[in-house]
């Protein structure tokens, strides 16, 4: 008994004992599992709409979107527009949101009124990022392939289809779907060179079509009296015609 003890003990895992080994693959387990609630916590509705995160009021906005309540009953969270799915994308955005603690610290945007000023630099950003991802996150939920356009409302049908010709991004036409647009969104140097090509308002007009983007609410009435459900999420979400 002694010897095969012993014979244990001269066990070694890369260089260490079995019994250290032991002690730090349970250390590695406690330390992964801490690691992940952390994660989950951070990404959890509750932490993003309390008053430490100072979004309360920008979450207030989300409640009136389609993607937190709408017929289907499938909502998005605010990790799911903002958080990457997958694990390498997702820890270099939480290590670029750690610049927002030192701004909290700062007390950079702690009332409404300073993240109204700094709304548009905000919104840019995020704009930026979806441009360079292709509209990663939109596509954690919503799919080309799995699109169904003809029981699409016409118009969001034949805008869906020129963006798929086209190599358009979500982001392009679906700017504001969960928060309310800043002042002057469409004078952003975002896109400016991207709406360049828009045709003149009086062309617009004479095809009956207005010239600035139906809002979400009016959109969804419109879709909505044709008693299409289905149509009725897909309409609220578009938000520029061309």
């Amino acid at each position: 008994m002694g010897e095969r003890l012993r014979n244990w003990r001269r066990i070694t895992i890369m260089g260490a004992s079995l019994g250290a080994a032991m002690i730090f693959f349970v250390a590695g387990i406690l330390f992964w599992g801490g690691f992940n609630t952390v994660m989950e916590a951070t990404n959890s509705m509750k932490f993003c709409s309390s008053a430490c995160h100072e979004m309360t009021w920008v979450y207030e906005e989300y409640k009136d979107r389609p993607h937190y309540k709408n017929p289907t009953g499938v909502g998005a969270t605010c990790s799911d527009c903002h958080v990457p799915d997958d694990w390498g994308p997702k820890m270099i955005r939480k290590i670029e949101a750690s610049r927002e603690v030192w701004h909290w610290m700062l007390g950079t945007i702690n009332t409404k009124e300073k993240f109204e000023g700094k709304r548009l630099h905000l919104a840019e950003n995020v704009w930026r990022s979806m441009l360079r991802t292709d509209s990663r996150e939109c596509r954690n939920c919503h799919d080309w392939s799995a699109m169904d356009l003809e029981e699409q409302a016409p118009r969001a049908a034949r805008e869906h289809a020129r963006a798929f010709e086209q190599g358009q991004t979500c982001i392009e036409c679906h700017q504001g779907i969960a928060h309310e647009l800043p002042e002057d969104w469409d004078e952003s140097e975002v896109w400016l060179a991207r709406f360049a090509h828009e045709e003149p308002e009086t062309d617009l007009a004479e095809r009956g079509e207005p010239a600035m983007p139906l809002e979400a609410e009016d959109l969804g009435e419109a879709v909505a009296a044709e008693g299409d459900i289905a149509a009725s999420w897909i309409g609220t979400t578009c938000r520029r015609w061309t």
